[in-house]
């Protein structure tokens, strides 16, 4: 080996940019948050070839002063701290004082600027490894930075770069998540001279909401819950996307902690956890959210980038988003607005058993209602008629007879999912409510019904422990064990009982007695690995969900089962009631609103 000596100010520079830069997108990044940091209300992003010939970034902000604009480029130089106690209540989205440098190291750079109050603009070059003196120059107040020909001067980072429209479509998706963090600055992106996103600054709800469905498409806003919570010193807001507005992908996932887009497992375990129980399987939601907290309370020093942070309460966060989260979603009931089906993509429903048409309920010319008679409406009947009035109760029974005597009820008087019409192939329920027709996928709701009553009645008699009759010792690591120890209050409440055996062992004494049959020893495993990972466990809960989730389906109306009108629409009823009722046990919808519009313009209507 050769001798230590140490390394050129230039080669360090380009070993750090090989952390900070990893593609033009970090490069906009970087001189964006800059900006931001520097009080910009407006920012004009200009790209070529995808940034590998020309980024551009020009603010409103501060400024630099010109005596500063050296230090602007030298390593490890920055105003935004100056002590390790700065450090530890970082607000400034850059701090690290490396990134100009990094960059400059890699491209051909030239940094314009005219700070606040100053006669002149001065402009700084640096290509080579060398730095141009500083000149004057005109502009505004603000800063314009330009990066060309990245990586010209590290041939092999250079072949790593995408195509063009890759790295545009990174930058492109960068600016989006900026400008849902700051809907207060104007920002402008264009690429190879072309305008692609002029985006105003929203000074309140309404303009908000369009600058949101601008950015993620314009039904998001109408297909999301706005989230608005504060506890413990966390406060979380927001929009929070509907199970049945969920995608393929994880493309429209954006956390923002006091303003920094991060990726968190914490986050992500807590966001998983709140919509276990109305996801349907493989699908991801859909969210814009963001987290405020004390700046001592998180360390954003844990990635070179950026986009990592480590939080000093980890289980407090954590707790927080998952409560409020779960308790969002579980208001959303069907028929209420902004839980409209229409138009989203849904994934596919087993077929119908019945091809069987049913015979539907009319409205004479002047407005009255015709039954069918009792005998219900459904074809292929295999099994006897559902008691509804036992099974919803006398209130539901009673509500389940308004059927309205005429058409002139206002849309205030027509219940969210209105009056059953009919059922159809023994399957779907058809209902017309203020909107338009609504169709009911009676198993799947009736399934949700049954599965939050189930829920109910767990939460109030409690979790009943089953002693072993052979207690299982189990062979551990020694964090797991500890947590066996330290966890064992929680662990009894799930109606587990584990004792610690040894350093490396538990024993298992009791077990939640509604898991008879299940795998206690594999169960107690995980969600000792869970409490050891994360200070908290939902495997027993998600457990017992899933076996109250099996006796809810078949404890619920199967297809071909013959309904009455009354007995729909107490189905509709509970519906509006009940829990998560938009989505069943596994997260399909249950229920879909098709619009009087829609309908006109199937039928050529008015053209």
């Amino acid at each position: 080996m050769s001798r230590i000596r140490p390394l050129s100010p230039e080669l360090v520079n380009q070993i750090a940019a090989g952390e900070v830069v990893e593609r033009p997108a970090s490069v906009v990044k970087e001189l964006v948050e800059n900006s931001l940091d520097a009080g910009a209300t407006r920012l004009e992003i200009d790209i070529e070839d995808g940034g590998a010939r020309l980024i551009r970034v020009r603010d409103d902000g501060a400024g630099i002063p010109a005596d500063e604009l050296p230090l602007a480029l030298a390593q490890h130089a920055t105003s935004k701290i100056a002590t390790l106690e700065d450090l530890e209540h970082v607000r400034t989205l850059g701090f690290r004082g490396e990134a100009l440098a990094s960059i400059a190291s890699v491209s051909r750079f030239a940094l314009t600027s005219r700070a606040a109050g100053a006669d002149t603009a001065w402009r700084i070059a640096r290509e080579g490894g060398q730095l141009d003196p500083a000149r004057p120059a005109q502009h505004p107040q603000g800063t314009t930075i330009e990066v060309r020909d990245l990586f010209h001067n590290v041939p092999a980072r250079r072949k790593f770069l995408r195509a063009e429209r890759t790295e545009f479509g990174h930058i492109d998706e960068l600016v989006k998540a900026i400008a849902l963090a700051r809907p207060d600055v104007d920002i402008r992106l264009t690429h190879n001279a072309r305008p692609l996103r002029l985006l105003r600054p929203a000074n309140d709800e309404t303009a908000l909401g369009a600058r949101v469905g601008d950015i993620l498409g314009e039904e998001f806003p109408a297909d999301s819950l706005r989230v608005d919570h504060a506890a413990a010193g966390l406060r979380l807001s927001g929009w929070l996307g509907q199970p049945t507005a969920s995608r393929s992908q994880p493309d429209q996932q954006f956390f923002y902690v006091n303003g920094r887009l991060v990726r968190d497992r914490v986050v992500t375990h807590a966001v998983r956890q709140a919509y276990a129980d109305v996801l349907f399987h493989g699908r991801h939601p859909a969210y814009v959210l963001f987290l405020e907290l004390p700046p001592e309370g998180v360390d954003v020093n844990v990635h070179p980038a950026k986009s990592e942070v480590r939080f000093r309460e980890s289980r407090l966060v954590h707790d927080f988003l998952y409560r409020t989260l779960n308790e969002a979603l579980a208001q959303t009931r069907a028929g209420r607005a902004g839980d409209f089906a229409s138009g989203i993509e849904t994934p596919p429903v087993p077929a119908s058993e019945s091809t069987g048409m049913s015979r539907p309920a009319t409205r004479a010319l002047d407005g009255s209602w015709n039954r069918p008679n009792q005998h219900g409406l459904g074809l292929g009947v295999r099994e006897p008629l559902v008691d509804y009035a036992a099974l919803f109760g006398a209130a539901s029974a009673s509500v389940s007879n308004a059927v309205p005597p005429d058409a002139t009820l206002s849309a205030a008087d027509v219940p969210p999912l209105g009056f059953a019409l009919a059922q159809l192939a023994g399957v779907y329920v058809l209902a017309e409510n203020a909107h338009g027709l609504v169709l009911v996928d009676m198993h799947a709701a009736h399934e949700r019904i049954t599965y939050e009553k189930l829920k109910t009645a767990r939460a109030c008699d409690g979790i009943h422990a089953q002693p072993l009759l052979v207690p299982l010792s189990l062979a551990l690591s020694e964090r797991e064990a500890a947590a066996a120890q330290d966890h064992a209050e929680e662990l009894a409440a799930l109606g587990f009982e584990i004792a610690r055996g040894g350093p490396q062992s538990v024993i298992v004494k009791r077990y939640p007695g509604i898991l008879d049959g299940a795998d206690v020893a594999g169960l107690a495993r995980d969600v000792l690995g869970d409490l050891a990972a994360h200070g908290n466990s939902r495997r027993l809960q998600e457990t017992q969900n899933e076996i109250l989730a099996t006796m809810a389906c078949h404890g619920s109306i199967r297809a071909n089962r013959r309904l009455t009108l009354p007995e729909m629409n107490a189905l509709l009823r509970e519906m509006e009631a009940t829990e998560r009722s938009g989505q069943c046990n596994h997260g399909r919808p249950t229920w879909v609103q098709l619009p009087m519009a829609e309908l006109d313009r199937m039928f050529l209507r008015g053209r």
